[in-house]
């Protein structure tokens, strides 16, 4: 699925690129074979301001005013033959003219460069002929700038269907990640039920006084897991309940189950209570892979200190190992499905500690800071 996605964008990307160049390609022929009209226009232009010079013919000096009075989009400047502005433009705008006494002449250096001027000789001995500068008409300058407008359509195009295509990609890896925790539930379930039921008997054996509260816990053990994973998917029924007893009463599930050389350490304020609208089981779990996972980085021996306490509208719950810490590199990848830097495990506690904080709590959970061989810090933010 991954690699499909990859070679979408690829194709899309690519087919992006093809229309752009395409279009600058296209663009550029327009532009030339407009600038080739343009010219031509402006040739006949000047051809009709000599007709008025010197011509009697009254039917060629009307239809020189009329080819003249029809130029209404290319602009002109005249010059005398020392390349001096005469004052006779055409289609050039007279508000910038009265505001600007330079705006003449820099419009002239910039018809100076985009092409070679039109001459009128006057006379030809002395040579003396009047210039006609021309410059880019309206419809020319919006063919030059159409490929940066089509290059902007079409990145906004190909942004708009990639975050479509990751809004679907995503809302299928949640299905995904729902029918699995489902399916796991399902097939824990009916070897639970038998565990459960060999229990029973088993009380009624003789000798077995010492083992079966053992095993009674971790059947229910399992059921909690079974639940835990049946709720994935489902929306939820949320309690208010105080962060405060339920934190503690993970922490203290995991200290007995992890070395001597590991101190816990809870801090809060024992008068006051945090309260939060939360899913036990769900929200037990978030704590649980919290401090395994503090465990882990701690590799036998160390400190885990796990505070609790209300931020204005936050409920919020940090847990801070003295482990072996995570690089810069990493600290964006820690959420991710299938990171991990344990030879063991699949990389998914952290990756559905995120999803129960954010799809079902409506909260956060972000690495708050991390030192290499010094330890990190974990923290949640539950919305009141």
């Amino acid at each position: 699925m991954y690699t499909r996605w990859i070679n979408f964008k690829t194709i899309l990307a690519t087919i992006a690129i093809a229309m752009v160049i395409g279009t600058i390609f296209y663009s550029n022929y327009l532009s030339k074979k407009i600038a080739t009209q343009e010219k031509k226009n402006v040739e006949i232009w000047v051809e009709a301001e000599r007709t008025l010079l010197f011509s009697n013919d009254s039917a060629s000096i009307n239809l020189a005013l009329k080819i003249i009075s029809e130029n209404k989009t290319i602009p002109i400047i005249e010059t005398d033959d020392k390349d001096s502005i005469t004052g006779n433009t055409n289609n050039i705008d007279t508000l910038h003219i009265k505001q600007d006494a330079q705006y003449l002449q820099q419009q002239l250096q910039v018809f100076k460069s985009y092409a070679d001027p039109i001459e009128l000789v006057l006379q030809e001995k002395p040579f003396i002929a009047n210039k006609y500068y021309y410059g880019k008409s309206k419809l020319a300058n919006e063919v030059a700038y159409y490929p940066l407008v089509q290059m902007f359509i079409v990145l906004l195009f190909v942004v708009v269907v990639v975050i479509a295509l990751q809004n679907s990609y995503k809302s299928t890896q949640n299905q995904v990640w729902a029918g699995l925790a489902k399916e796991t539930a399902h097939q824990l379930g009916t070897p639970v039920s038998s565990l459960e039921g060999w229990l029973e008997m088993l009380k009624e054996v003789k000798g077995t006084e010492a083992i079966v509260p053992e095993i009674e816990k971790d059947v229910s053990r399992l059921l909690l897991i079974t639940d835990r994973f049946g709720k994935i998917g489902s929306k939820p029924n949320l309690e208010e309940r105080n962060l405060v007893l339920q934190v503690d009463e993970m922490v203290q599930y995991i200290k007995k189950r992890a070395s001597q050389r590991v101190v816990f350490s809870m801090n809060y304020d024992k008068e006051d209570e945090v309260l939060a609208k939360i899913s036990p089981p769900l929200f037990d779990w978030v704590i649980e892979n919290l401090l395994k996972n503090a465990l882990d980085a701690l590799e036998g021996k160390g400190t885990i200190t796990v505070q609790v306490f209300n931020e204005n509208t936050k409920a919020v719950i940090e847990v801070t190992d003295t482990g072996k810490g995570i690089s810069k590199n990493n600290i964006g990848k820690v959420f991710n499905a299938g990171f991990t830097t344990k030879k063991r495990g699949w990389g998914l506690g952290l990756t559905l500690t995120k999803r129960i904080v954010q799809q079902y709590h409506r909260g956060s959970i972000f690495v708050k800071n991390s030192d290499v061989g010094k330890g990190t810090c974990f923290r949640v933010e539950i919305n009141k």
